[in-house]
């Protein structure tokens, strides 16, 4: 498609209009109003029009205009040559002449449908040339298609005629200069994105309406995008209008203002009055359903804002396209938005371009400013918002200013940056909010899996659904590595939030985050019932203080849910560690496992723990893990540990023990409580004398001859209480085995095997087992 800026013009305008009828009064005084304006516009002289057919230099001019205004009168049509003018001027449409109908004491639906004087007019010249039957359906097309144009209608007694003319002449001069949107002082890193969004756009084809979405944070750029692209690109539109702040407009005067801004700019219209925002629906779909148009709305977060601007594709004309910025992605789900784009952050070198044209107003600068100029770039993150404030705050500011301004926004970051990033916290509900500062103060980079399963024992089921707002406001994001992660501007913007709460009492905070704070709150033991959450990273204390914690710590932080230390390596010398009774603990560090000094691991009575790191902890002694009802898998044993005697295993939800188990080469009493336990003797130890396995619901040995040759050293085995239906013969290789315990084993049926040295048999309350079924037992007591 030939586009208005990609075409040579001669003319300005091109004046369509019936000598007889409006040369002499309208059309004379639009001309000179016009020319008065220096709009270059091409009327003809009754030479032109002497002879019947139009002249090449009639269509030359037509062709180098760019608009073309048709003064539709009462006689109009009664010119053979006004309507082959007419279908030239059809024809030109298309190759980027923009058409506007003047209907001049002539009613736009006697044009369309050829009534009154047009149909009177039609009819002669249907007797006048019958054999050119082609010619006269042309004519009608045409007729009846200019009449669907967006227009100008003129009635007696409506108005001034000089006023109605004005308002033409202003919208030409609005179409012939547009005016280019201020996009930046330093527009820099664009040209890539603004040519990715027109690619999106196919701004140039003419097929149907297109709507596309540019989201992501605040401060990243989005309105700058969106106005080079707007200035790109308007030049291919009837008619164009960028909505800016929709948001902040919206909610100030209403949407019918917004509605009134739209009319007025397209329609080149100044007094449109509105009562509703419904009424501005209507005129919306009524006046602009022919037009192509481009709109942008900037800064977009609700979904009414949309219903009252953009409605439906079919309120545009053909080859329309919308632009929708936005920092919330919901509205465009519920809307169907289905072209979306998210704005990227500038790279490091455009970030640093950026800088320093704000900072030195030129691209030259003293190289003593490198370092600090490296710095701000590396604090903004590629947040052009963040580069343009600091940039602008140390103009003419000297090197040591420089570094003495980034060590402040390092501890207290810039107001103005922050207040921008807030808008999308405050557009969250309460506990959404509290969710965005629990990641911001603590769980940045995590997994969101685990972010899940952590914040679950504070919001219950509900985290996914907080999880994805969060998401659609553009406040966090999930990595491909399934982290979630935030830009620091956002995350610096949640820790002040959170700071603000109780700022001289951190005890009296729901989360407790900042070294200094924790070491405070657990030194003077002053933390309160407020306290939920705590996480403390050694790594990134300011000072390596000593902590000393008494058993009364934690008495008065009664709702604590989430105890997090991300790595307690730094702790070297500690020999012991519990958690007996944190029935809220989830998961257990890494680093915990690597803690070679270690004696006593306690996790008894944590019934949420879901999961335990792997042990390297050679000088452990004592691993409880009983009571741990959720814990399906026994921790990988990551190397030979053999000080580790007694091992109890209650009320747990693992099914097998791992091969690592091995490694646990001192073990010499076993005991098992588990609803289900498939045990196979190969990845029990030698030393093993002792086995202790009691309740199970479904409990099954494993064959392995070389496993059963490892257990030489059993000489104890508790099976009571174990829901199983027989002893398999294999137990006959239990060569030191002299106690057997199957009481209150009521499934046991049959005895299949008999250990040869078996001096001690308990089968109390045995109620299934028959005489038979113990005939291999009762030959060998026998014997």
């Amino acid at each position: 498609m030939t586009t208005p800026s990609s075409r040579a013009f001669t003319y300005d305008v091109f004046l369509s209009f019936r000598g007889e009828d409006t040369r002499y009064g309208f059309t004379g005084n639009l001309y000179k109003a016009l020319s008065n304006k220096g709009i270059h516009t091409f009327i003809d002289d009754e030479k032109l029009r002497s002879g019947e057919a139009i002249t090449t230099e009639l269509v030359k001019a037509i062709e180098e205009s760019r608009i073309a205004i048709i003064v539709l009168s009462n006689n109009y049509a009664s010119s053979s040559f006004c309507l082959d003018e007419l279908v030239v001027i059809l024809d030109c449409k298309s190759k980027g002449l923009l058409v506007i109908p003047v209907f001049y004491k002539v009613d736009p639906s006697h044009v369309r449908h050829q009534k009154g004087s047009y149909g009177e007019a039609l009819a002669k010249h249907q007797k006048r040339f019958k054999a050119e039957k082609e010619k006269l359906e042309k004519w009608k097309m045409t007729l009846y298609q200019v009449a669907g144009f967006s227009g100008y209608h003129f009635q007696d007694g409506i108005g001034y005629e000089y006023k109605f003319i004005g308002r033409i002449v202003e919208k030409v001069s609005m179409e012939i200069n547009p005016a280019r949107l201020h996009v930046a002082d330093y527009p820099v890193g664009l040209g890539s994105q603004v040519l990715e969004v027109r690619k999106l756009l196919n701004a140039e084809s003419c097929d149907g309406f297109k709507m596309i979405a540019m989201y992501g944070m605040g401060g990243i750029g989005k309105t700058t995008l969106a106005l080079a692209v707007y200035n790109l690109i308007a030049a291919c539109f009837d008619g164009s209008c960028f909505l800016q702040n929709v948001r902040e407009k919206s909610n100030k005067h209403g949407l019918e203002h917004l509605q009134r801004i739209l009319l007025s700019k397209i329609l080149g219209e100044k007094d449109i009055n509105l009562a509703s925002e419904h009424e501005g629906i209507s005129m919306i779909q009524q006046r602009l359903q022919r037009k192509k148009v481009l709109l942008i709305l900037d800064d977009v977060d609700k979904c009414s804002q949309l219903q009252a601007l953009v409605g439906s594709p079919d309120w545009f004309g053909p080859g329309s396209r919308v632009i929708l910025t936005t920092r919330d992605t919901q509205p465009l789900a519920s809307y169907e938005v289905k072209i979306t784009y998210k704005v990227k952050k500038l790279n490091k070198n455009d970030a640093f371009q950026l800088l320093t044209w704000k900072a030195f107003k030129t691209e030259q600068f003293d190289p003593s400013y490198v370092e600090v100029l490296n710095q701000v770039v590396t604090y903004a993150s590629g947040l052009p918002l963040a580069l343009e404030v600091i940039g602008s705050n140390l103009f003419a500011k000297s090197v040591e200013q420089w570094k003495s301004a980034i060590n402040q926004y390092q501890r207290i970051p810039n107001n103005q940056i922050l207040e921008k990033l807030k808008i999308s916290f405050k557009a969250l509900e309460e506990e959404e909010k509290s969710v965005f500062l629990d990641i911001a103060c603590c769980f940045r980079g995590y997994k969101l899996a685990e972010v899940e399963i952590l914040l679950r024992a504070l919001y219950d089921d509900c985290m996914k659904h907080y999880i994805g707002v969060l998401i659609e406001k553009s406040l966090i994001n999930v990595s491909r590595r399934g982290t979630v992660e935030m830009h620091d501007l956002i995350q610096d913007m949640g820790r002040q939030i959170d700071q603000k709460e109780s700022p001289k009492e951190p005890g009296k905070r729901r989360r407790l985050w900042l070294p200094k704070d924790v070491i405070h709150v657990l030194k003077d033991n002053n933390g309160t019932s407020q306290i939920e959450i705590i996480w403390l990273d050694f790594f990134i204390s300011e000072k390596k203080e000593t902590v000393e914690c008494n058993e009364n710590t934690f008495m008065e932080m009664e709702n604590l849910k989430i105890l997090i230390i991300p790595d307690v390596s730094y702790l070297p010398n500690l020999e012991e560690l519990s958690f007996e009774g944190c029935e809220s603990l989830i998961a257990v560090d890494d680093s915990v496992g690597f803690m070679s000094k270690l004696k006593i691991l306690n996790a008894k009575g944590c019934s949420k723990l879901l999961s335990f790191p792997h042990l390297h902890l050679t000088s452990l002694e004592r691993l409880e893990l009983s009571l741990c009802s959720n814990l399906k898998n026994f921790p990988k044993i990551s190397r030979k540990m053999g000080n580790i005697r007694k091992l109890s295993l209650n009320e747990l939800r693992i099914e097998e023990l791992p091969v690592s188990f091995q490694n646990l080469t001192g073990l010499e009493e076993l005991c098992i409580n588990c609803d289900f336990l498939r045990l196979s003797p190969i990845v029990l130890t030698p030393e093993l004398f002792d086995i202790n396995i009691y309740n199970c619901k479904e409990w099954q040995w494993v064959n392995s001859e070389e496993g059963f040759a490892l257990l030489a050293r059993v000489s104890i085995l508790e099976l009571w209480g174990s829901n199983v239906t027989f002893l398999p013969e294999c137990i006959k290789e239990f060569h030191n085995l002299f106690s057997l315990n199957v009481s209150d084993c009521k499934r046991l049926k049959e005895i299949r095997g008999v250990p040869p040295n078996l001096k001690r048999f308990r089968a109390i309350n045995c109620i299934s087992l028959t005489s038979s079924g113990s005939s291999m037992l009762l030959n060998q007591v026998l014997c």
